[in-house]
């Protein structure tokens, strides 16, 4: 059965038993939600997430491209492959570095 995270995103077709898992599990999400595209998914239920976003220049007047990397928990029930653009939710610090997890994976891939 697939649990009510909140936010209007469609959910899993596949189900885990994980504990971590905002869908199948007790997991829950609160705050920021940023849209990404998987960097690195060689880790064991861990995802780099890239994500760009306008940074304004004072002294010109003018905004500037910066993209920042993420570390995201992967449930084992989300499929995912690098290039694939995820949307990923704040939850409770997980690990060190850890405080999102991927809910979404978008169908298109950037190549």
């Amino acid at each position: 059965m697939v649990r009510n995270i909140g936010i209007s995103v469609n959910p899993p077709r596949k189900s885990c038993n994980d504990k971590l898992c905002p869908f199948h599990g007790t997991l829950s999400v609160r705050g920021k939600l940023f849209r990404g595209t998987i960097l690195s998914s060689k880790a064991s239920k861990m995802a780099v997430v890239s994500r760009e976003y306008p940074r304004p220049v004072s002294k010109y007047k003018r905004y500037e491209r910066s993209m920042s990397k993420m570390h995201a928990y992967l449930p084992d029930c989300i499929g995912v492959q690098e290039g694939e653009e995820v949307l990923i939710a704040e939850c409770r610090p997980l690990s060190k570095t850890v405080s999102f997890v991927v809910i979404e994976v978008s169908n298109k891939n950037v190549s």
